[in-house]
């Protein structure tokens, strides 16, 4: 068992909150983890609403939920019900106890219907992502074979490079094929395949609705309602640009970012890490895998954005708290980093607190006195 970093705070929540809610993409490990919590429950009742036999127990849902008001109740897939959040509200309200429901989904509240009002106040949402790398490296994985293959469980796992593909390919068509239909979206999938794999080969650069739009067939809005559907599924990150009063002209356009690089790397057909590392998409790759592995150190309710200017001044990635930078990334592919012109003066402009480099080598060292080089695996020392 792979111990998830979010284990404890999700076990805390449990303790405070009458209902948790645990949301992630497919085959993540959402099972596994809510199963491992389980353990330390004596009294509960697991329901996968993916099972005919789970899904007719709550033909009648408030007599069976009312009749396990004793118990910790887990309810799996709970987008495929989505009128059980009112009556979770209303059970909730009646007896606001910690510990009364764990809820988990594939698919962000905002694409549930009316999931986020019913439950607000009531609830505490998780997100439980791919492997992120330092939970999986003492199993002695390297960084590059993560980012070959990305973090799913099924594929980073795998015997070898062409049964992760494999399994990176199967899950692609089964999202395709099953998930969104299942989400009420009707879609072509072909059509989504077609968008997905344009997302791929802008990958790290600027949101274009209209060239993409245009690439398809379809209007601007349409492509905006793809994007936003693998957004709300965990697919895809839109990183906003960081707004601050400064008298610069911002890029307002959001980067796009495939979340897990190993996605990314079979839409693009790319199959291992000698191919990866000749392939001129390297370093937009690197970048968004380096950049979705800091964000999810940091917690929730910290912003991550990107800046840049008209004039070429750029960061790869502000943390930012209260609209105030506390940390600046830049994500460089080289084991020779050094300060960009645009860097130094996106940081002229933000008077970030802490600004970093990360690179795939070995040392970390400073190359001025508030500008530090950090090698990927030793990333904690930001923190330091």
């Amino acid at each position: 068992m792979i111990v998830r970093n979010i284990q404890k705070s999700i076990e805390n929540a449990i303790n405070v909150f009458p209902v948790v809610g645990i949301l992630g993409s497919r085959q993540v490990g959402k099972t596994t983890l809510v199963k491992e919590i389980q353990k330390k429950f004596v009294s509960s009742v697991y329901l996968d609403l993916e099972l005919p036999s789970d899904f007719n127990k709550l033909e009648n849902s408030e007599y069976f939920l009312q009749s396990a008001a004793d118990k910790l109740v887990i309810i799996d897939e709970i987008q495929r019900k989505p009128e059980l959040f009112p009556l979770i509200r209303a059970l909730v309200d009646q007896n606001r106890k910690p510990g009364r429901f764990i809820i988990l989904g594939s698919s962000s509240p905002d694409l549930i219907r009316d999931a986020s009002d019913s439950l607000a106040g009531r609830i505490n949402y998780f997100e439980l992502t791919p492997f992120l790398f330092d939970e999986i490296k003492s199993s002695e994985i390297s960084f590059n074979s993560h980012w070959l293959k990305g973090g799913y469980p099924l594929s980073i796992l795998a015997e070898n490079n062409e049964l992760s593909l494999e399994r990176r390919f199967e899950f692609i068509r089964t999202f395709l094929e099953k998930d969104i239909p299942n989400l009420g979206l009707k879609i072509s999938a072909v059509q989504l395949r077609r968008f997905w794999t344009m997302l791929a080969h802008s990958h790290g650069s600027i949101w274009n609705a209209s060239k993409i739009a245009a690439s398809l067939g379809v209007s601007a809005p349409t492509v905006k309602n793809y994007l936003d559907i693998l957004v709300d599924t965990f697919i895809v990150r839109q990183l906003i640009p960081f707004f601050q009063n400064v008298k610069k002209r911002i890029v307002k356009s959001p980067k796009i970012y495939l979340r897990d690089s190993g996605l990314l790397h079979s839409l693009l057909n790319i199959k291992t890490e000698e191919n990866l590392l000749g392939n001129p998409i390297a370093g937009h790759s690197w970048e968004g895998y380096v950049v979705e592995e800091i964000i999810n150190k940091f917690p929730k309710n910290i912003s991550a954005n990107f800046y840049r200017t008209g004039a070429g001044a750029e960061i790869d990635l502000v943390i930012s708290e209260s609209d105030r930078p506390v940390m600046c990334f830049e994500v460089k592919f080289s084991l020779s980093p050094s300060i960009s012109k645009s860097f130094r003066n996106a940081l002229d402009d933000l008077k970030c607190d802490k600004a970093f480099i990360i690179y795939p080598g070995k040392e970390d060292y400073s190359l001025e006195k508030n500008i530090k080089v950090i090698p990927f695996n030793k990333l904690d020392l930001i923190f330091e």
